[in-house]
């Protein structure tokens, strides 16, 4: 099968010859006539497959006819998870597209707006973003979607993972209803399928490769190393494998950093990229490494997708990656199209997990090889069995507990009562009891009080009435309290008298502090009583005396 048989015009046909390419790979051959024929698609295939040119080709063709585009208007939407991802895009565009009137552009975060609000001013043909930096442009009013024909997804399951899935709904919720949608994959999870429902109608279903496999061109081993000798190693490999494009995989930014500095203190030519360098300098280095100024491009897994390197000949994974699926994402940057490639990864005894994981992922023990010099102090262990049914799935979240309650929300007496069927029943004799002990406190103070005299008996048979009916509430409370903290407990009747005697001398210190307040009420009322009488005799006194005249001025000169 040819490009010419897939219903390609001649402009586009001489575009493909230029770059080099014959036949259609098996992704392409199958999306191109889908495309082409109006038709939704959802495509997955591995990297390094050509899924680009597998949207690209079509999508211009079908461009070719239609409507001029207004200002500030786009005809077709691709949206990318990376900056690297989408230049690429937008370059397979251009490339493909030369030979057409179209006109395309990219935008993404990053770098100024400005001149992105004035490329998009005259409106575009075909327009590549990341979803953030799309949003920014359209609350400017830099960009509209009323002429939107086609909207494609490129590694939309990147998209999920990085977070995207709110600002892709926001996007959705702008675009016109009717248009062709393309969701072009390297797998098709659940999470994919669930984005799918809404977005696509009626798709044609590509897939040409099993799922989480690697490209048969890549040839895999892992070089077993202790953790503070890998730079060593990667010097070592590098120098008498004259290896001339590398292609370094990290787990962290600095860690791209300092390998980066390393590589250059051995005179190997190396620069860092990742999410922490301005796009200026991202794109300086991608161009260097491509034009061959400099040797080892160290990366974190921003990289992973994005970058397309032709005859990309070996890839290192320094640190091997937290999440199996990206080490089949890594390596497909070398292998693409049919070429062979290399792919290496230098494993400490602490990376045991994360190897666990990528070779259930791909279903094959990876060859291991030493470096002559570099045995490793701690033994890497070896591999275990491989599942017959594929990785692990992961485990469901548990179910939480379901308390049984009525219908009013209140608890049932058997949970009320506790694990023990005689727990209410041991409660009674005390409850007994303490009333039984509280109606005799009542009645001693009311006598005790009844034998004292004066004006203030009522006074202090109330006061006693009051102290008695605080004690039982307090009794009452207090035993509520206690029974609920005993609920389920085994109480002995040892424990049982003990409690019972020391309530009852609390009670009876009560009783005498009661007793106490009121002899000390009645002393003071007699003590006021004493006083008001003594001022009565001094106001008495006081009268009964003749006031004393004023004596008279003297006149006298």
């Amino acid at each position: 099968m040819s490009f010419s048989s897939l219903g390609l015009s001649a402009p586009i046909l001489d575009a493909i010859a230029e770059q080099g390419y014959e036949t259609p790979s098996p992704i392409q051959a199958q999306s191109i006539p889908a495309v082409l024929e109006g038709r939704d698609v959802m495509a997955a295939a591995q990297t390094g497959t050509g899924k680009t040119a597998g949207f690209t080709l079509p999508l211009l063709e079908v461009l070719r006819f239609g409507r001029p585009v207004k200002a500030n208007q786009v005809r077709a939407l691709v949206l990318t998870p990376t900056r690297e991802l989408a230049a690429q895009v937008a370059e397979s565009v251009e490339t493909y597209g030369k030979n057409l009137p179209l006109t395309s552009t990219v935008v993404f975060g990053g770098v100024k707006i400005n001149p992105q609000m004035m490329r998009l001013r005259a409106g575009v043909d075909v327009l590549v973003a990341t979803p953030g930096r799309l949003l920014d442009l359209y609350n400017q009013k830099a960009v509209r979607f009323e002429q939107l024909e086609v909207l494609i997804l490129d590694e939309a399951d990147r998209m999920l993972d990085m977070g995207f899935i709110h600002d892709i709904r926001k996007i959705l919720a702008l675009l016109p209803e009717q248009r062709q949608n393309l969701l072009f994959s390297a797998t098709f999870s659940d999470e994919i399928r669930q984005l799918a429902r809404g977005l696509v109608e009626d798709p044609v279903e590509i897939s040409v490769t099993p799922r989480n496999s690697t490209a048969r061109t890549v040839e895999q081993w892992i070089c077993p190393v202790d953790k503070r000798s890998k730079a060593k190693v990667l010097i070592q490999l590098i120098n008498q494998g004259d290896w001339q494009q590398v292609l370094v995989f990290t787990r962290t930014k600095h860690g791209a950093n300092r390998l980066a500095r390393q590589l250059e203190t051995a005179e190997i030519s190396a620069a860092a990229i990742h999410g922490n360098k301005s796009q200026g300098a991202r794109t300086r280095a991608l161009a260097n490494f491509k034009s061959g100024e400099i040797r080892v491009l160290v990366a974190t897994d921003i990289a992973a997708r994005g970058l397309d390197i032709d005859q990309l000949p070996q890839v290192v994974n320094f640190d091997l990656p937290n999440v199996a699926e990206d080490y089949v994402h890594r390596i497909g940057r070398t292998g693409r199209a049919g070429a062979s490639g290399h792919a290496v990864s230098l494993v400490c005894a602490d990376e045991t997990k994360e190897l666990t994981a990528i070779e259930q992922l791909i279903g094959q023990h990876l060859e291991r090889q030493l470096v002559e010099g570099f045995a490793p102090v701690n033994t890497l262990p070896a591999s275990p069995e491989l599942r017959k049914n594929g990785p692990k799935k992961p485990k469901k979240p548990k179910k939480p507990k379901v308390r049984h309650e009525h219908q009013d929300g209140q608890r049932s007496g058997d949970n009320a009562q506790g694990h023990k069927p005689d727990a209410r029943r041991s409660r009674k004799p005390a409850n007994r009891r303490a009333a039984a002990s509280t109606d005799k406190a009542v009645a001693d103070g009311r006598s005790a009080v009844a034998q004292q005299g004066g004006g203030s008996e009522q006074k202090q048979r109330t006061t006693a009435d009051r102290a008695g009916q605080g004690r039982n509430s307090r009794k009452v409370a207090g035993g509520h309290r206690s029974d609920q903290g005993r609920q389920g407990k085994s109480q002995g009747s040892n424990s049982q008298r003990g409690k019972d005697d020391r309530a009852k001398s609390d009670r009876t210190r009560r009783d005498s502090q009661t007793e106490r307040r009121a002899d000390k009420n009645e002393s003071r009322g007699s003590r006021n009583e004493n006083r008001r009488n003594s001022s009565e005799n001094r106001g008495n006194n006081a009268a009964r005396r003749p006031r004393r005249r004023p004596a008279a001025r003297s006149t006298e000169n």
